[in-house]
């Protein structure tokens, strides 16, 4: 079940019933969960399921399932399986038969994108941590500032500084949104160019406290390739089906795409084809 990111008066009226009806509480850490049922009043027998302990604690949790008793998994803050523990012992579940029941609430991808604005596309990629260090660390984060589409990132405070340096070089006038601590006393949020991001964060050292949740903003031409994209994946689809002028035509109705555009790339793929 989803729990808060910070308020704990955002959990669920139906996630506070699954709690009260739970005879043990699965948890990321116990001490995070013990917290969040004594504020409700609730007492409940707990079992530490972290990332280092997953498919062990599955078992047990696999075992009291099998004995009739009802199980909630509460990760320490968000919802469960989505860059935080819980996958395993789903998969462990449903594998053995047993009823899986999503309990949903807050998000802090959601609640990112909700408050940051960004009309420049219709679609958003969910990228969570980007590794810790190494080359893999730089390379993801540059590789992000050429992705036209909008980007949900998780950054720790002890790396945001690193990640802001390689923003602020390659990804330019395009704007972030950079939200801190939401849902928590000293919640802040602000949108600005990428190409300011380190010198915003070194005006106040509080500005690098807390937990991260970054929107990258699309591009300006995002809705265009997004457009051209789906358009291209219509057109293969029809081309197995129908003559090329008459796939071209019903992909560009559909999508929206630019007929001629599509034309050309269908006489490209024909020629690439004919070699």
């Amino acid at each position: 079940m989803a729990t808060p990111i910070g308020n704990l008066a955002d959990l669920g009226l139906r996630a506070l019933h699954v709690l009260a009806l739970a005879d043990l509480v699965a948890c990321e850490d116990s001490r995070v969960t013990q917290r969040l049922l004594r504020h409700f009043g609730l007492d409940k027998p707990l079992l530490a399921l972290h990332r280092h302990n997953e498919r062990e604690a599955a078992a047990a949790v696999l075992q009291r399932l099998a004995d009739g008793a009802r199980v909630a998994y509460a990760s320490d803050a968000g919802t469960p399986g989505v860059s935080d523990p819980g996958a395993a012992l789903v998969d462990a579940a449903v594998s053995q038969g047993f009823r899986v029941v999503p309990i949903p609430g807050p998000s802090s991808v959601v609640t990112a994108l909700s408050v940051a604005g960004d009309t420049g596309s219709p679609r958003f990629r969910f990228c969570g941590f980007a590794p810790h260090s190494g080359q893999e660390r730089q390379r993801m984060l540059r590789d992000a500032c050429a992705d036209a589409c909008a980007q949900v990132w998780l950054e720790a405070p002890h790396r945001i500084a690193s990640l802001a340096a390689i923003w602020t070089a390659h990804a330019g006038a395009r704007r972030v949104t950079v939200c801190r601590e939401l849902t928590k006393q000293f919640e802040s949020v602000a949108t600005l160019p990428a190409s300011e991001l380190s010198a915003w964060l070194a005006v106040d050292p509080k500005r690098t406290r807390g937990e991260f949740v970054l929107v990258l903003h699309a591009t300006a031409d995002a809705a265009a390739a997004d457009t051209d994209a789906t358009g291209q994946r219509v057109l293969d689809l029809l081309l197995t089906e129908l003559p090329l002028k008459q796939a071209v035509s019903l992909a560009a109705r559909i999508s929206g795409a630019s007929r001629n555009a599509l034309y050309e790339s269908a006489l490209q793929r024909r020629e690439d084809s004919a070699r």
